[in-house]
């Protein structure tokens, strides 16, 4: 007997977020470039470059989001949920190419310095600290439940913090005349990015994979689902997410009184999305263990 339980679990919706953020974000990359080009700074070209392609990773995690409320068809039954994790996992990889583009242009620059208008990298970091960490702000709402959402947190947190570093560049060259200060606050902005994208990427990827959402233990779902009055075994538990916010669960209960089959499937569902936080779960009701077959 298979018995099925779906509970919605709500999403923010955060379009307006990512239409401020993307916004303001593309117009300080316009104005930190051009900036950057008359200071002849590399930390704020670099920086530039890095937030446009924080813009570009705002515009995938917002395709993401969107495509993951998108109601599920005849071909994709499930909808496109697993579109928000593959929007966390090309925003990692965004990361990873922007910190090789800063390190690269970083250490060309310490072997080969100029001049830097230190007032000018200032004024205009000083502003990206405001733009970045606004930005940061309006998406922390949804970073600790949603890894789409995290992504484009990290990307706009990291970027605050490094505005802040470029600040400090420029006050010791305005200080000291020391230009190389300059490219080697260019690579701990690297460092700083490579930094926070990994646990991005790591769980972008486990996720792409259908492993057990972090937060979840395997071991206790299945302690859970054999602790249910009448349940007797439990076997062939699986747990993977659907989305960067929803999980699924599919798992084979060995109920010898089969009587109590409907109540059980109400209390295992409502456990499973209390203490969980898995709402769609899919459960085979057995009046004994059936070995290795399978249906």
């Amino acid at each position: 007997m298979d018995v099925h339980g779906h509970l919605h679990v709500g999403t923010r919706n955060f379009d307006r977020v990512f239409a401020i953020g993307i916004l303001l974000n593309l117009g300080f990359v316009i104005v930190e470039a051009v900036f950057g080009f008359i200071a002849n700074s590399v930390a704020l070209m670099a920086d530039a470059g890095h937030n446009l392609s924080d813009v570009l990773g705002l515009i995938v995690a917002w395709a993401g989001a969107v495509m993951a409320r998108r109601e599920a068809s005849r071909r994709f039954t499930y909808g496109l949920k697993k579109a928000s994790i593959l929007a966390a996992l090309i925003n990692s990889l965004f990361l990873l190419v922007a910190v090789g583009a800063i390190g690269a242009e970083a250490v060309r620059r310490l072997f080969d310095p100029s001049s830097t208008q230190g007032t000018l990298v200032i004024i205009v970091a000083a502003a990206g600290i405001a733009v970045n960490g606004f930005t940061a702000f309006l998406f922390s709402r949804g970073s600790r439940d949603d890894i789409n959402i995290r992504g484009a947190f990290l990307h706009m947190s990291a970027d605050a913090a490094v505005s802040a570093a470029v600040v400090f560049a420029g006050l010791v060259i305005l200080l000291t005349g020391q230009m190389w200060v300059d490219p080697v606050m260019s690579l701990a902005v690297a460092i700083v990015i490579l930094w926070s994208s990994f646990g991005l990427l790591k769980e972008s990827v486990w996720m792409s994979l259908a492993g057990v959402p972090s937060g979840i233990v395997i071991d206790e779902v299945e302690t859970a689902l054999a602790e249910l009055d009448g349940v007797a075994a439990v076997h062939d538990l699986h747990v993977w997410p659907l989305s960067t916010t929803e999980n699924a669960l599919t798992a084979h209960l060995v109920v010898p009184d089969h009587d109590s089959s409907d109540g059980l499937l109400r209390s295992a569902c409502a456990m499973l999305h209390g203490r969980f936080g898995i709402g769609h779960s899919t459960i085979q009701i057995e009046r004994e263990h059936q070995g290795n077959a399978h249906c």
